[in-house]
């Protein structure tokens, strides 16, 4: 009797699954008990129901039947394929359309993560809500695609296009900050590095702390106090007679070389590292592998157009002097050294701008900056470096440099060869210091007679 019903089990289950696939023959055994009835239930009981997982988005059937003690365990995938399934692989958009969901992935930029889900989730759960989809958010700052669930092929498009405005939107805004830049390398000149190094110490007083202490130990050597001790033989006393003691005022203590500077807006993180100074040819916000790529492409494609404008001849220029860039000095944001082509011809302005031009019409420069004119300038100090301090709710955007000016305004930093140009990295640096290079050209690098 328990035989028989436990056949009659397994035919209507496969009977069932027979509708939804044709699997390969395969043997099958049925378990049979001896002894008494009573043991012949208990062991039908242990035995676990036949369960149908079902995986809409396999194309694959299988049929598992497995034995273990008293066990039969059975798991049958039944699967039916939409007419739609696409599916592109490395940064392209991955589509697809399986029993009646539709997903899509995009690549949108590590750095841009943050925007689509926005302060505590609120941007991600508004799109989802509005757009009834589901957005799935990389768990890793390093990877760089999202994906988007829905139940229709209309509400999933709609979602990717407001994504894409979201994107748009941040990318032409300061909140996205720019990544990339090209630069003309000039920390590579040993003696112009040693010569921002003693600058940035002559201004924060680093020399001077030697000299200080010495100071000190001086001033402690010369105070003394002249005492007359002299015995009265007799009343066997002691007379003690203090002569002509001079009267010393000290003046009120001076405020620290530190403090002074902190009042002026200037502190060590406001300088620029020497181990970083270059020139900027044009701002870049390339914020994900394939516009990365784009960029470096664009760079290596322009080598023989840089190399006409620049005559294929070497170009040197000469730094000196400083200035402020843009209002006063006593509320200075940016302070630089201005760049001066030896010879004047104009040479290294037009490699600059084949440059620009190659970038603008790729499409990876913004249109703000594509307008901007170029001023080659060495960028010496700072206020957007300044790091802000745990009791200051506020940074200061601006310090004084008058006295900066007046002590180096005139100040001649050298000459120096261009030798390359980069693709560089914001914010990650190399072993030397300098900023990655992503990519590179040469310069002409004949030294002059």
């Amino acid at each position: 009797m328990f035989a028989y019903r436990t056949l009659f089990r397994i035919d209507r289950v496969f009977g069932f699954t027979s509708r939804c696939f044709q699997s390969k023959p395969e043997s099958f055994s049925i378990l049979s008990f001896r002894g008494s009835e009573k043991s012949a239930m208990d062991g039908y009981k242990k035995q676990k129901m036949v369960n149908l997982v079902w995986r809409p988005i396999s194309t694959q059937t299988s049929s598992v039947i497995a034995e273990a003690g008293n066990e039969v365990q059975e798991v049958a995938q039944c699967s039916k394929s939409s007419d739609v399934s696409k599916e592109v692989i490395e940064g392209e958009t991955a589509s697809v359309v399986s029993a009646g969901k539709h997903s899509v992935s995009l690549e949108v930029g590590a750095s841009l993560i943050k925007f689509i889900r926005g302060k505590e989730g609120t941007t991600q759960m508004k799109l989802e809500e509005e757009m009834g989809v589901k957005i799935i958010l990389p768990s890793s700052r390093n990877k760089d695609h999202i994906s988007i669930e829905g139940g229709s092929v209309d509400c999933v498009t709609k979602a990717s296009k407001r994504i894409a405005t979201i994107i748009d939107e941040v990318v032409r805004s300061p909140s996205l900050d720019y990544s990339h830049f090209v630069s003309l390398p000039l920390a590579i000149h040993p003696e112009l590095v040693d010569k921002l190094v003693n600058f940035q110490n002559s201004i924060l007083g680093i020399h001077s702390i030697a000299s200080d202490k010495q100071d000190d130990q001086a001033n402690r050597a010369t105070t003394s106090v002249a005492v007359d001790l002299k015995a009265n033989s007799e009343t066997n006393q002691v007379n003690v007679g203090i002569k002509s003691i001079p009267i010393v005022s000290y003046p009120p203590k001076a405020k620290s070389k530190s403090s002074t500077l902190l009042d002026l807006g200037i502190e060590k993180s406001i300088f620029i590292k020497p181990s970083t100074f270059h020139l900027t040819v044009v701002m870049l916000k390339l914020w994900n592998k394939d516009r990365v790529n784009a960029a470096c492409d664009v760079l290596k494609s322009i080598f023989p157009s840089v190399m006409d404008a620049l005559d294929n001849k070497p170009v040197f220029i000469r730094l000196k002097g400083l200035d402020c860039m843009r209002g006063p000095l006593d509320k200075t944001r940016v302070l630089y050294a201005p760049v001066e082509e030896i010879g004047d011809e104009g040479r290294l302005l037009r490699a600059c701008q084949v440059i620009t031009d190659a970038f603008v019409k790729a499409g990876l420069v913004l249109e703000k900056d594509a307008k901007q004119s170029l001023k080659l300038h060495v960028t010496v100090m700072n206020a957007r470096h300044r790091k802000r301090r745990k009791n200051n709710k506020k940074k200061m955007e601006t310090f004084d440099a008058r006295e900066i000016h007046k002590q180096f305004g005139n100040e001649d930093w050298g000459e120096y060869l261009i030798q390359e140009a980069h693709l560089s990295q914001r914010f990650v640096f190399d072993q030397n210091g300098y900023y990655r290079c992503c990519g590179s050209i040469p310069f002409p690098g004949e030294q002059r007679a």
